[in-house]
């Protein structure tokens, strides 16, 4: 069910990942996208995943969460790994008319999938443990260089964290008019794929008309309180880094040269 998807949600919790401050939490997730696309044989994919796990459990939120954020993307996981699986180049295992199976095939399945859980994990540990407030604020600050050049730098990360904050608000959205549609007598659940394409009108509609409401509520209530954008705007807390933030770029930087180490023997083994 769409209630079961978790991503974007934030949860409160007192883990170091949680102390972090968000702009190291922001870059070292660059940084990490940076490294799975680096990782170039199994070696180096087993440092990224292992990296990927012990911060998973420094966050002390419960597994099942990570699990249904994986939900929304296990198609795009299947569909991609058999694309990946019956394209290889090289020579074939098994073979049956232009559909053939290679060992660089199922190494490029393999890599793409890890890769694609990864990053969905990685994604739900930023969000997982970081206040839309933070976000935004940390996007702020990292972006600020670019009020150089009048970039709008502020409402572009209000409106990235707007985005974000409403995507559990959404998801729950189309469950309740999905449940209301299936009261009234519509089968979403059997006929052919056009069949199922066309259920979804009914529910996409009021989805979308939910959504300017919802939209044009937040502006509205915004501008009831005066908001002007980021010209003059305190902050209720400040963020600051401290030590626990540089032994966090310490252990990425080890982790990127590790990474690198792994590509260079492994390329001196073959």
């Amino acid at each position: 069910m769409v209630r079961d998807v978790s991503f974007g949600q934030y949860f409160p919790g007192r883990s170091i990942i949680h102390r972090l401050d968000p702009r190291a939490k922001i870059l070292m997730f660059i940084a990490y996208i940076v490294i799975i696309f680096c990782t170039f044989n199994y070696a180096a994919l087993a440092v990224t995943t292992l990296f990927t796990a012990v911060f998973l459990v420094m966050t002390k939120i419960a597994p099942k969460f990570y699990v249904k954020s994986l939900k929304v993307i296990i198609f795009i996981v299947i569909f991609t790994s058999l694309l990946n699986l019956f394209y290889g180049t090289g020579n074939p295992i098994w073979q049956w008319g232009i559909i053939k199976l290679t060992m660089n095939g199922i190494n490029r399945a393999l890599f793409v999938s890890v890769r694609i859980i990864c990053l969905i994990l990685a994604s739900s540990c930023l969000t997982f443990t970081t206040s839309p407030t933070e976000l935004t604020d940390a996007i702020e600050r990292l972006m600020k260089p670019l009020k150089v050049i009048r970039f709008p730098v502020h409402e572009v990360a209000m409106m990235m964290s707007l985005a974000l904050r409403f995507v559990p608000t959404l998801l729950e959205e189309t469950d309740k008019i999905m449940a209301a549609q299936k009261a009234r007598g519509a089968n979403m659940d059997s006929g052919n794929l056009l069949s199922r394409v066309k259920a979804l009108v009914p529910i996409l509609i009021p989805l979308f008309v939910s959504a300017f409401r919802r939209a044009y509520d937040i502006a509205t209530a915004m501008e009831c309180r005066c908001y002007r954008g980021g010209a003059g705007r305190t902050r209720m807390k400040s963020i600051h880094m401290g030590a626990r933030d540089v032994i966090a770029f310490a252990v990425t930087a080890l982790v990127i040269a590790g990474v690198i180490v792994c590509n260079i023997m492994m390329a001196a083994v073959v």
